[in-house]
């Protein structure tokens, strides 16, 4: 295993093709998807494509490589399905460890938005 890829993690296999996915997005540095099992109408998660097990591990070499997955999500959210800031708008979610909810141990954000009924809080 190198620094930049599990062949055990499922999310290093999807974008590495290995496992197939709805694709939303895709660069150099960040890969983005539908959930699986969504818990809105719109729900993808964007992840970098550099293994990082969750944000218990990020340090200041990640700093633009989060700018730009932050810079991405409302992007994506709209293109998405989201409706526009204020009337509208999204969660950003990121679970981090056991304890923090974290299923999938590489780094990973949830995008989740549209009608209202599905937020909980």
């Amino acid at each position: 295993m190198n620094a930049t890829h599990d062949p055990n993690c499922i999310f290093c296999k999807i974008i590495a093709g290995q496992i197939p996915s709805r694709k939303i997005y895709e660069d150099d540095e960040l890969f983005a998807f539908h959930d699986i099992a969504p818990w809105a109408p719109v729900h993808f998660m964007i992840i970098p494509k550099t293994h990082i097990p969750s944000m218990a591990q990020v340090g200041p070499e990640h700093e633009a490589l989060l700018g730009r997955l932050m810079v991405l999500a409302p992007k994506l959210a709209l293109e998405q399905g989201c409706r526009p800031y204020p009337e509208g708008g999204f969660r950003i979610v990121t679970n981090t460890g056991a304890e923090g909810g974290q299923e999938v141990h590489h780094l990973h954000v949830h995008v989740m938005g549209g009608p209202r009924p599905w937020l909980r809080g």
